[in-house]
């Protein structure tokens, strides 16, 4: 790899850092970029992802303040992401690409319909839930279930994880966008660190690009907990949209 790659693929990681810390889909960035200098798909993947662990734990660190008095919500949806990393990681060594093609974008539109309309849905579960006793702190019966498949997504592939888990997030667990956004930082990190870990094990890891993308990926969620926390609810709601369609048309052409 040249020096000019070598900065670029840097650079990229420090943009995937940024926006994985504020949404999701930093991916979309490095991965074509890895592909464009020619690695080949699958080493790119597992790369790029065992690469973006260092940043999802920079980001889970500049979001700590709002981690604070979530130990048991996260606890739980954690082991979720856990079970649900670990099967999608092994689904990428198991099954052609061709297999997600025709659910991933669905899930993503899927996912930005739901964080749109998130206020009036979650207003909707909350009252359903209050009748029968209220939200428990983890959040109404179906999201750890949810957060167990938005894991197995994510440890597939993990373009727009972000948005996925914000909306199951957002509709199923009452709190703050700014506490979802720190919860969600901790359940990708599980999600990329378990996924990571299988393909240290029995994967090609290019440790040259990983390592570049370590090290923008790290700057990166730092940025993005300075710029992520100074987001209004409407504005975060916006941005998680516009990067969830942009990660849906770069999908589909």
């Amino acid at each position: 790899m040249s020096l000019l790659e070598a900065v670029l693929v840097t650079l990229a990681g420090v943009a995937a850092g940024t926006i994985n810390t504020v949404v999701g889909s930093g991916t979309l960035i490095t991965f074509p970029t890895l592909l464009a200098f020619g690695v080949p798909p699958v080493t790119a993947n597992v790369s790029n992802t065992v690469g973006l662990v260092p940043g999802s734990m920079s980001g889970v660190f500049g979001y700590r303040r709002e981690l604070a008095g979530q130990r048991s919500r996260v606890l739980r949806l954690g082991s979720a992401s856990l079970l649900g990393g670990i099967l999608g990681a092994l689904l990428l060594l198991w099954l052609p690409s061709a297999a997600f093609d025709a659910i991933v974008p669905v899930l993503i539109l899927l996912g930005v319909v739901l964080v749109v309309v998130g206020p009036r849905v979650q207003r909707a579960v909350a009252a359903r839930a209050e009748a029968r006793g209220g939200i428990p702190d983890h959040g109404v019966w179906w999201v750890w279930p949810a957060v167990a498949a938005t894991g197995v997504y994510g440890g597939y592939f993990g373009a727009a994880q972000g948005v996925l888990l914000m909306a199951v997030l957002g509709i199923g667990v009452a709190d703050s966008m700014q506490r979802h956004t720190a919860t969600k930082n901790v359940l990708a990190l599980i999600v990329n660190a378990v996924a990571a870990l299988v393909f240290i094990a029995v994967a090609d890891v290019d440790w040259e690009v990983a390592g570049l993308i370590a090290l923008g990926s790290v700057v990166g969620g730092q940025l993005g907990a300075t710029v992520g926390r100074r987001l209004p609810p409407p504005l975060l709601r916006a941005v998680i949209a516009v990067v969830g369609l942009t990660a849906l048309v770069a999908l589909l052409v």
